[in-house]
């Protein structure tokens, strides 16, 4: 059974953090199971490190099986999802790791440095505890993004845009560090905001939504609810999108950052 601590002491921002995932994560076991094609390119990216950190866990998607892991999640919502065979999980922030300096081989974090109090001291952190390298799935907020964010939620592109670290910004405070585009597959098993590119009615259901931290906190959501679901009704959508629907897979931003440390 996964074995869990009691909350370290945390930086305000993380407080908050865990605040707003207790009150959206309840669906996280549901709605953000990983998808075996993106699994697969983080567990490619870890190379042969046989321990490994994951920061932010969440309720344990991409946790690499067959190795030695600890999760840190400052959300208690969270780590209750977590399945009994999941690894032990400590509940902390990415800020304030309790964990010894290159106590693993490798420091994984999965969409998570956007919710990060401080992420610049979060990523001196995963430097720290990991010997090998340091494994971060992002999002590129220089990026065009897609039709949901351009066309019907410009709100979140705008806040993405202050959340996200910049990509350069993150690799220079990594070192060494590789840029791998992550492209979205049309049938995307992840309910991660970008997921459902090809699948337009979805963002209109409420359970798909709550797996999506973006919507939590969103000014104008039902307005733009409302003109996406008119504009599926009349086919403007499928006008001015539905060539999109025809790709296998779409890059719209989502990046692997992996740095070797040695």
């Amino acid at each position: 059974m996964a074995r869990r601590a009691a909350c370290s002491a945390r930086p305000s921002g993380g407080s908050l953090i865990a605040m707003l995932y207790d009150e959206i994560g309840k669906s996280y076991r549901t709605q953000r199971v990983p998808d075996s094609r993106i699994e697969a390119a983080i567990i490619r990216s870890l190379g042969a490190a046989e321990s490994v950190a994951n920061v932010g866990a969440g309720a344990g998607s991409y946790e690499p099986p067959g190795r030695t892991a600890v999760a840190i999640e400052p959300a208690m919502t969270m780590i209750r999802q977590r399945k009994a065979d999941a690894a032990p999980a400590v509940c902390a922030v990415a800020e304030l790791l309790p964990l010894r300096d290159k106590c693993v081989d490798a420091a994984l974090a999965v969409l998570t440095l956007h919710h990060w109090g401080d992420a610049q001291k979060g990523l001196q952190e995963l430097r720290r505890i990991a010997k090998d390298r340091v494994v971060i799935l992002t999002y590129d907020p220089s990026g065009l993004g897609f039709w949901l964010t351009a066309d019907y939620f410009p709100a979140i592109a705008a806040k993405d845009r202050r959340m996200f670290l910049p990509i350069d910004v993150i690799a220079s405070a990594l070192g060494r560090a590789s840029v791998q585009p992550i492209p979205v597959p049309r049938d995307c098993a992840d309910g991660f905001l970008g997921a459902y590119w090809s699948r337009p009615y979805a963002y209109l259901e409420p359970a798909v939504r709550s797996g999506m931290s973006a919507f939590a906190q969103l000014e104008g959501l039902e307005e733009g609810l409302i003109r996406l679901r008119s504009d599926l009704d009349t086919g403007a959508w499928h006008r001015k999108h539905g060539a999109v629907t025809r790709q296998d897979e779409l890059d719209i931003g989502y990046r692997l950052v992996v740095s070797t440390l040695r």
